[in-house]
């Protein structure tokens, strides 16, 4: 039934859509590092050796040899699990998967699926709790995909697998619990490139990047209580951006704040922000507000760390600054 749900949390929804899309094509494979401790441990019911690959801690050499295996035709989820692993793969990623069609004048298709997850805010420490996404959003040819719901946690996978360009998408740990209606439909997908307008509003446009998206809807709803009505943007996909639908939100508000748990110095935000001020700066009636982590490492300490990242408190600080 194209209608049917089933409440499934974050984590759950993107095993459903790698099962989904392991069943509808052969050519999808699975393979990374503890891939049957992190949700994964049903596919292994179901689908044999060939499949699915439990990798050494190998980072750089498995994701090369998800490079290699999507020019042979093959469509690889590698899962790389922790977000700050990524620098570890960063040249397979950067250097071969997004510049092997560019380099052999789109001869060569790379369609690669890197799975990885911030873990921020449960004290995995500075070498753990990185939020990477504005070094791949840097890289041409890359697809970079950051889901804040269940539904497009599925909906956005299988649009990835089905893609023929190299595609990272980062989950956020913070979301893996959290459970919705998630549609059943086996060619549900959300697009890659649009973003969401969760919320409405009139005066203060919030654009919400990966798990800031329960910030900015309770900032909002508190908000509301004083009469400042804020329309809630949740970016979805951080490349190719979304610029119509916030600069035709801005264009609204005439206000901007960017809630981003990256860091602040060359940001998604910071990215955002130029866009803003570049192509739509006569929409603006006051300057455009930041969100985001400071310029430090993650400290050990859980009272410290918290203190760093995007709540709701600093998104409505921002927005009674320039309301």
């Amino acid at each position: 039934m194209r209608n049917a749900t089933q409440k499934l949390s974050y984590l759950q929804a993107i095993v459903e859509a790698q099962r989904e899309e392991m069943r509808r094509d052969e050519r999808v494979i699975l393979m990374g590092e503890d891939i049957a401790v992190y949700g994964a441990q049903t596919l292994f019911d179901e689908f044999d050796e060939k499949r699915l690959r439990n990798t050494p801690i190998s980072e750089n050499s498995f994701v090369g040899v998800g490079v290699g295996a999507a020019l042979t035709g093959l469509r690889p989820v590698v899962d790389l699990t922790i977000a700050s692993f990524c620098y570890l793969a960063s040249d397979q990623i950067i250097n071969q998967a997004a510049k092997l069609r560019f380099m052999t004048g789109a001869q060569l298709a790379v369609p690669l699926v890197v799975r990885t997850s911030t873990f921020y805010n449960n004290r995995t420490a500075a070498q753990h709790a990185d939020r990477p996404y504005p070094l791949f959003m840097n890289t041409p040819g890359l697809k970079v995909l950051a889901p804040s719901t269940a539904s497009d946690a599925k909906g956005l996978l299988k649009s990835a697998i089905r893609d023929d360009d190299p595609v990272v998408i980062f989950e956020d740990i913070n979301l893996w619990g959290k459970k919705e209606e998630v549609p059943t439909d086996e060619d549900f997908l959300v697009p890659i490139g649009k973003a969401a307008v969760r919320r409405e509003g009139s005066d203060v446009t919030i654009v919400s990047i990966a798990g800031c998206l329960p910030h900015a809807l309770s900032a909002a709803d508190a908000l509301a209580k004083d009469e400042v009505e804020a329309e809630v943007i949740d970016l979805r996909t951080i490349a190719p951006l979304d610029k119509e639908t916030i600069l035709a939100s801005v264009a609204k508000t005439g206000r901007l704040i960017i809630a981003d748990n990256s860091h602040k110095v060359g940001s998604v935000a910071s990215e955002i922000a130029a866009m803003v001020s570049e192509e739509g700066f006569e929409s603006l009636k006051k300057p455009i507000q930041r969100v985001a982590a400071p310029q430090v490492h993650v400290p050990y300490n859980a009272a410290l760390e918290k203190q760093l990242f995007v709540s709701k408190d600093r998104i409505i600080d921002a927005v009674r600054a320039i309301t």
